[in-house]
């Protein structure tokens, strides 16, 4: 009877997206660098890397760059809120223009939007 596969020698399939692949050979060189660090061979440069990921420094720089993409985020937002609003307003008045008789000035980009 052959003897199970240990972790290292499993092989899985590769991701079937350049996105999915990334991620596991960074789970791999995560898993190897792991390995050089419990066994005390790993280089100055992996041991480096993983002290600033674990810095003060580096847990406020990532708080910063989350804050930003969140207010990236509301700003985009907000844009789309006020474009919303823009032809809102743009509805209303040619409402009120109708209504009082007005002939209602309908812009090409407006045929999407009001219809015909």
């Amino acid at each position: 009877m052959p003897e199970p596969r240990t972790t290292e020698q499993r092989r899985r399939r590769p991701a079937n997206t350049p996105e999915g692949r990334e991620n596991q050979l960074i789970s791999l060189a995560a898993d190897m660098a792991e390995q050089q660090l419990r066994a005390g061979t790993a280089p100055a440069q992996v041991v480096t890397h993983f002290l600033k990921l674990g810095s003060t420094r580096e847990r406020v720089e990532q708080e910063r760059l989350k804050n930003e993409n969140l207010l990236l985020s509301a700003k985009i937002e907000q844009m789309a809120q006020a474009g919303r609003i823009e032809a809102m307003y743009e509805e209303a008045l040619n409402a009120m223009r109708s209504y009082t008789g007005q002939e209602v000035e309908v812009y090409e980009d407006d045929q999407d939007v009001y219809g015909p």
